[in-house]
């Protein structure tokens, strides 16, 4: 096997949660390339639509389905209905920021944790059981560089807090999966141009320059940049790879 064919995902199926635009859609697009097929799911119906109309009209070959992540039941449901899948990307998430920890509401601290967390956790659950019974299978979840560091200036405790639980189930996942040939690593990107992140910095420009003046490469990342990551970790070229965080983050965490 050569090293490039290390990355071929020709016959592989992957599932990609939060695929209608940021890095879920980057990812979907690159893992589709590299030769799986991809079956795109969010709960934006309309984004979901366009984005998998725009993969189709590029020659990939993709579905999509509409998925809440934090419905279990649903999430289960579609693991059944699918039977083996090869690869998930654990993608969906969502940002809230801008209250001190100490005046967050109930619910806005629920609705973090239930999309960044529980909703990982019923992913990784559901079709990891798929994976494990079939032998094997590879699983990658977004985490963040939020999870090392408390992040300034704005104030977002709770997101953290998340993204933190995800890397660390991560961790204790792959060390009872590792044996029975299922891995599962997460990335852990800095900021990323996305939708999510682009409000944010239009929003608040102050905010946004001080991310690149805390950033060593002086800019913002790209969704492809982390896209390329999360075909390598799904792939046989990470086959000894299992429990990792990678950090993609313009050198961020370096200061």
């Amino acid at each position: 096997m050569t090293i490039m064919s290390r990355f071929d995902l020709k016959g592989k199926r992957a599932v990609v949660t939060g695929a209608s635009q940021g890095i879920g859609l980057a990812s979907a697009r690159a893992l589709a390339e590299a030769g799986a097929h991809v079956l795109l799911t969010s709960r934006d119906e309309q984004a979901l639509e366009k984005a998998a109309d725009e993969l189709a009209s590029e020659g990939y070959s993709v579905e999509h389905r509409f998925l809440d992540v934090t419905d279990s039941v649903a999430v289960t449901a579609l693991a059944e209905d699918l039977g083996a899948v090869d690869i998930l990307f654990a993608n969906a998430g969502i940002a809230r920021s801008g209250e001190a920890a100490e005046e967050m509401a109930d619910d806005v601290i629920a609705d973090v944790m239930n999309v960044n967390f529980n909703g990982v956790v019923h992913c990784c659950r559901a079709f990891g059981r798929k994976m494990l019974a079939a032998g094997g299978g590879s699983i990658v979840v977004t985490g963040s560089i939020s999870a090392l560091i408390s992040n300034r200036p704005q104030k977002q405790s709770y997101y953290n807090a998340s993204k933190a639980a995800v890397h660390q189930m991560v961790k204790s996942m792959a060390g009872e999966w590792a044996a029975r040939g299922v891995r599962i690593n997460a990335v852990a990107p800095g900021y990323i141009e996305t939708p999510m992140t682009k409000y944010g910095m239009e929003e608040d420009p102050e905010t946004a320059e001080k991310w690149l003046e805390l950033t060593p490469m002086g800019r913002v990342g790209q969704p492809d940049e982390i896209a390329s990551i999360i075909v390598f970790l799904a792939s046989p070229a990470a086959s000894y790879m299992t429990g990792s965080v990678v950090v993609a983050d313009g050198g961020y965490t370096c200061w």
